[in-house]
């Protein structure tokens, strides 16, 4: 097995597990603030993570440029407002349905790893991506009766639309960290994933930092209150985040983030056991095809 894909699983887990620990505080905290806490308590985990594989195991640092720095900053902007779309949709449907929509990610990222890097997929996996993506719509509409008039309304609709917005974007932030990671000559992706976690959630943490003082600074009290719960979201987040430049450094944006589609399984799981929200037969049929099309891509 490949080392991307049991990197990737992980990854999904981990974002599944951070996902629903946003959406317990998204309540309390509002849009923004539960969305900084992604960054602002895991950023120290960050740079410790890149010191330790310096420090114990002996891994150089690489030279940062220029070229590293545009894409952290592209992809670290894309990656606040992707995150901030997602809670936010949270709020208009159940947690796994909001989820669900935020995968169209893998076919926006296919286009822009194509426009920006170049990068191709082979056709097996072009249908792999389909499939898997025709399981995300058929969740988005499994609450409506089955017809065309009402797909086509679930699928233009704010919800829907917002959620495709989230996916595009976080698909420019995974091509933009998978830019950054590439552009630095170091002693090989582990190390160079790390470097760009660490350098991307500081510019994060002040970005946000700056952003919150000026429209509320009653958002950073509590954040710093809420820390017991935040602390759990940085510290998820910043290990999923770890996963996800790590695979990318080693495989394509389009495999991973497809792969990563296995997120909506665990996704379910904690819909219904934690949130015991009720899913339907139209939502299981849809997270099957899901797993039938990373089926596809690991073996076609």
């Amino acid at each position: 097995m490949e080392l991307w894909i049991p990197i990737t699983i992980a990854a999904a887990f981990l974002q599944n597990l951070r996902s629903a620990l946003q959406k317990h505080l998204q309540g309390s905290l509002g849009t923004r603030g539960a969305s900084f806490v992604r960054f602002g308590y895991g950023f120290p985990l960050a740079i410790l993570y890149a010191l330790s594989l310096h420090w114990i195991a002996g891994l150089a640092f690489p030279a940062l440029n220029w070229t590293f720095a545009v894409w952290t900053v592209i992809g670290g902007l894309a990656q606040i407002f992707a995150t901030m779309l997602l809670v936010y949709l949270f709020s208009l449907r159940n947690f796994a349905v909001g989820t669900a929509y935020s995968k169209t990610e893998p076919v926006q990222a296919a286009i822009f790893g194509f426009i920006l890097l170049g990068e191709r997929i082979t056709p097996g996996a072009v249908v792999a991506i389909i499939v898997g993506v025709i399981g995300v719509m058929l969740i988005s509409v499994a609450r409506a009766p089955l017809s065309w008039r009402n797909t086509f309304a679930a699928l233009t609709g704010r919800t829907a639309l917002i959620g495709i917005a989230s996916g595009g974007v976080f698909g420019v932030s995974a091509v933009a960290y998978r830019s950054a990671a590439l552009s630095l000559d170091g002693p090989g992706p582990i190390m160079s994933a790390a470097v760009t976690l660490a350098c991307v959630t500081t510019f994060q943490t002040i970005f946000m930092l700056i952003w919150m003082l000026w429209k509320d600074k009653n958002e950073i009290v509590q954040v710093l209150k809420s820390w017991r719960s935040s602390s759990l979201v940085g510290i998820t987040g910043v290990m999923g985040s770890a996963c996800w430049i790590t695979a990318m450094s080693l495989q394509q944006v389009a495999y991973v983030r497809a792969l990563g589609q296995i997120e909506l399984v665990f996704t379910f799981m904690a819909s219904y056991f934690l949130f015991h929200e009720r899913v339907n037969r139209t939502e299981v049929a849809g997270c099957l095809l899901i797993v039938c099309g990373i089926l596809g891509l690991l073996f076609l």
